[in-house]
């Protein structure tokens, strides 16, 4: 061990032990008491924009949370008029902005004040309306500002289409089709509940003027011209009132709404699916006191849905309790915390227990004959458990389960079957998805519907390799078939600079910091020239100040790969995925890494305004999808592409991230003392 100053790195190594210590302490602290630890989702002004203007459809302009709600949109604003959808992101986005501006008016404010004239010019510079995605246009129906005819006819009989067929609900990604299903019916209704004054302003050239059409993105003779043309004539149908046993699919979709209520009252664990399916029962005549519209609404008054800040109320699109939990006891068995900590630990584990979902959800229309197990991302969404959560559920149950208290509640049982079906959740071509089998039909992007652009969801680098790395912990080897085919799918999509894309967090660092632990769980050689390649690529993005960031913009923009500010949760990951190749040689690019973490730890925890998760990084396949034929306009930069994209401030993977690498990093460097 080559140390110039052993009495300074033995300094290095304390203050780093103090920073991992002050981290757990900060954790524990933080546990809800029945076990769990969650952190705050924050995601876009859409959320609190949207809920305004379903309160209004709903006839609850009088609730209490409108006005909190309304305050959120005005603090959100940004200096150029417009509402953006990450921090700091490079330009406003066309919807949320729309959205807002809507909402503000359905509150009463006027077109002339400040605030909204601001807004209206930033869109009309982006071109106005014409600009606006599908999501935006509904929601402009609904309030009266936007013809039902000028929007994606969603025929109601989607809910009878057999399972062979391309259009049949279960392949759409689990998300889209629990929006899909709410909105076939509002689709079919056409209700109108207007605004107090119209939104004229918007539509300066007046709106027998305006072209309300979908903008053509493709030739004559294209898929997409083809649906276009269906929609024009299913809208044609609809208004003749020809569309034979419509009531009867109506029906079947509000039985199918009611069946996939959560337990906590929203629906799918997300916002849309949430918000629309509560419109579309209450336009069907079911009373604000019937008990789905009764749960359905108290949830939005849960305060694991809602928070308030300095007075303004802010909805999130989902919650994650699992995911942060199972996280968090990743990070404190990295630290060796966990005996120090035992009560906690104990609280925690039976409350994933106590969480596993033992009843049969959307997965068993296409995955039969499989016991139900594994968890869901969020408290009670019983109908989609996701492959995500579970692998890494299963890596922390895995090294429990000789506990005789675990025993007793059988974590074998319970680790057998989450394993079962999360490798009968393996897709045809090796890789593992979120949430359904082989969910990839790529003509379903071409609907007009899908226009938002993840209707579908294709296995990913992040998720095949988190479920890889909890198979090597359970013991399996590159010698399992299920095994090899996820390692074949890994390496056909490393990049050629050596990184994994990301799906579910921002985005090559995050992929490559998946992708590097699997390969080595599962016994492969780190010494090959595709791990050096990305251990290479990983030391080449470092920033100077020792740590690392990666932009959302790097979703549509490849060149921005791993550039950015820097993260604690980014280098917490770059720093893992170095980890796990062990080099001796980037023992330098670590250790400034770790600096960087423990010069900017405060009381315990980091901060972090950058949105490093993502719930849709921009269109279906990510970078797989040819941004020329998104109809992207380049005057706009980045505006338009961004319309494409939701993404997430996880405000627990600041903590729990930097805090599983300083864990491992502290054996790394002790490895490497033993060695010298």
């Amino acid at each position: 061990m080559n140390i110039e100053n052993p009495q300074h790195s033995g300094g290095r190594e304390q203050r780093l032990r103090a920073a991992i210590d002050n981290g757990i302490g900060w954790s524990v602290s933080r546990q809800h008491k029945d076990g769990y630890w969650v952190g705050k989702l924050q995601s876009n002004s859409c959320m609190e924009a949207q809920w305004i203007l379903a309160l209004h459809v709903l006839g609850l302009n009088d609730h209490r949370l409108r006005p909190g709600l309304v305050r959120s949109l005005l603090r959100e604003q940004r200096e150029d008029g417009s509402w953006g959808i990450y921090h700091d992101a490079p330009a406003g986005d066309i919807n949320t902005t729309v959205e807002a501006y809507a909402a503000l008016r359905c509150a009463g404010h006027s077109a002339d004040e400040p605030v909204l004239k601001k807004a209206r010019a930033w869109i009309a510079e982006r071109g106005g309306l014409k600009h606006i995605r599908v999501f935006t246009r509904y929601w402009l129906a609904l309030i009266g500002e936007w013809p039902w005819t000028h929007t994606p006819n969603l025929p109601a009989e989607v809910v009878r289409f057999p399972l062979w067929f391309p259009f049949n609900i279960y392949n759409f990604a689990s998300w889209a089709r629990a929006t899909l299903m709410p909105l076939a019916v509002l689709s079919a209704r056409r209700p109108v509940t207007p605004l107090p004054e119209p939104l004229d302003e918007l539509f300066p050239g007046g709106r027998d003027n305006f072209d309300y059409r979908l903008q053509k993105k493709s030739g004559v003779f294209s898929w997409e011209r083809f649906f276009l043309t269906a929609d024009k004539i299913l809208h044609k149908l609809q208004t003749w009132n020809a569309v034979p046993g419509r009531e009867t699919a109506i029906t079947r979709i509000n039985e199918w709404i009611i069946k996939h209520q959560d337990a906590d009252g929203a629906w799918g664990g997300i916002q849309p699916p949430w918000i629309y399916s509560l419109m579309a029962l209450h336009g069907e005549g079911y009373p604000l006191t019937h008990p789905v519209m009764k749960k359905g609404l108290a949830a939005l008054e849960d305060p694991r849905w809602m928070y308030e800040r300095d007075g303004a109320t802010y909805i999130q699109a989902s919650v994650s309790p699992v995911w942060d939990t199972v996280l968090t006891l990743l990070a404190m068995e990295d630290c060796d915390a966990q005996e120090a900590n035992q009560a906690a630990v104990d609280r925690a584990i039976d409350w994933l227990l106590d969480n596993e979902v033992r009843v049969k959800g959307d997965w068993a229309v296409k995955v039969r004959g499989v016991e139900p197990g594994g968890w869901a991302f969020e408290y009670e969404n019983l109908a989609y458990p996701d492959v995500d959560d579970t692998a890494v559920a299963l890596i922390v149950l895995a090294r429990h389960r000789d506990n005789p208290k675990w025993k007793a509640r059988d974590i074998d049982g319970v680790i057998e079957r989450a394993t079962n079906w999360m490798l009968a959740m393996q897709c045809s071509g090796g890789g593992w998805a979120a949430f359904d089998k082989d969910n990839d039909k790529q003509i379903l992007c071409k609907i007009p519907f899908c226009d938002f652009g993840e209707a579908l969801d294709p296995p990913s680098i992040d998720v095949t390799a988190h479920v890889l790395e909890a198979l090597g912990v359970l013991g399996y080897d590159r010698s399992h078939p299920a095994v090899a085919r996820g390692l074949d799918f890994l390496k056909s999509e490393q990049e050629a600079d050596g990184s994994w894309w990301g799906r579910w967090g921002v985005n090559y660092i995050y992929g490559t910091a998946a992708a590097l632990p699997a390969m080595k769980a599962v016994g492969e050689d780190m010494r090959t020239p595709e791990t050096e390649r990305a251990a290479d690529w990983i030391l080449s993005v470092q920033n100077a100040d020792g740590g690392w960031g990666e932009s959302c913009g790097s979703y549509m923009d490849a060149s921005l790969a791993g550039k950015a500010d820097s993260t604690a949760s980014q280098t917490g990951w770059a720093l893992m995925s170095l980890l796990a190749v062990g080099r001796a040689q980037d023992r330098a690019a670590i250790e400034k890494g770790l600096k960087y973490l423990t010069d900017r730890q405060q009381a315990g925890t980091w901060d972090e305004p950058q949105f490093t998760g993502t719930g849709f990084p921009g269109y279906g396949l990510g970078r797989h999808i040819d941004l020329g034929q998104q109809g992207l306009e380049k005057n706009l930069g980045q505006s338009v592409e961004l319309s494409r994209a939701f993404m997430i401030n996880y405000n627990l993977y600041r903590h729990y991230f930097p805090l599983m690498a300083m864990g491992r990093a502290e054996k790394y460097l002790a490895r490497l003392g033993n060695e010298g």
